[in-house]
């Protein structure tokens, strides 16, 4: 793809708004001259595990091209040796974050020791935090705003829904979620619904069908997790601010898988490479 197409913004879409190039561009956080890594926001992961060491590798990449002035993950010694060998920039050691991403990659059941004392700490912090994976099941434990990025089948865990039925009406089902969990809630799929708990509800339709593949899920939830660290101040002032952001995440996540399949098979690696040129491309849209 030579060049991004703005999709239309603004009018419903099958009941609901549909959020486009258009709209994701306004919620790009560009750096200006007195900024430093602290204030365009520090996100933390912990994320992947000896089993999934690759989804803490894939997060902590997307992040790092979505645009954040530092990454800090926290983990077991495999996947920290993995991101660190990957983005030798990362941190990786406890400190201050604006932002979280958890559970990525990780197996609730099967959390090493370590893990689990940096999920639990990472919870009781109130800041902007993006559940995903492993981690779904904690939103009761979280303190700070929270998005969670269930596919249907996960989804259908959450609230005792058969998948089959949140297939056949996601926008109902997003939005079910959304008023029972007290989260915003991205579901995922060829289109994803993002809802909040005010019964707000987004489209995005900017991934082609190549981006059905192994950790796709995981980059997105670095981009999100980008997203709130760079906006931690807007989210702090209003945290309703969630849902474009997360509809922002959704958008780079499907221009840069298009970007990068080119109309043929992708990887993720190649997902994130694209997207420094995807949000440049945004931030030219009048």
């Amino acid at each position: 793809m030579d060049r991004l197409e703005p999709a239309p913004s603004g009018p419903a879409f099958f009941g609901a708004a549909f959020f486009g190039a258009a709209d994701a561009a306004r919620w790009i956080a560009v750096p200006g001259e007195h900024d430093d890594k602290y204030s365009r926001g520090v996100v933390g992961f912990v994320t992947g595990s000896a089993k999934y060491p690759g989804a803490a590798v894939l997060g902590v990449e997307a992040a790092a091209r979505t645009g954040v002035g530092m990454v800090r993950y926290l983990g077991a010694g495999r996947p920290t040796r993995l991101v660190l060998q990957r983005r030798p920039e990362a941190v990786s050691t406890e400190g201050r974050v604006q932002a979280w991403v958890l559970g990525s990659g990780q197996d609730p059941a099967k959390l090493d020791e370590l893990t689990a004392e940096f999920l639990d700490a990472a919870l009781g912090q109130d800041v902007p935090t993006v559940l995903d994976g492993g981690a779904l099941g904690r939103r009761a434990d979280a303190r700070g705003p929270v998005v969670l990025t269930p596919h249907a089948r996960e989804l259908s865990r959450l609230i005792d829904l058969g998948a089959e039925a949140i297939l056949a009406d996601p926008a109902a089902a997003a939005r079910r979620a959304a008023r029972e969990s007290g989260a915003t809630v991205l579901l995922k799929g060829h289109t994803t619904h993002v809802a909040s708990p005010d019964g707000t509800l987004l489209r995005v339709r900017s991934a082609p069908s190549w981006l059905a593949t192994a950790g796709a899920g995981d980059a997105l939830a670095g981009i999100l997790g980008a997203l709130l660290a760079t906006h931690h101040e807007q989210l702090a002032a209003d945290p309703g601010v969630l849902t474009q952001l997360a509809a922002t995440g959704a958008v780079l996540h499907g221009l840069a898988a298009e970007r990068a399949s080119g109309g043929g098979p992708l990887t993720i690696l190649d997902l994130a490479a694209a997207l420094p040129a995807v949000i440049a491309e945004l931030l030219r849209i009048p």
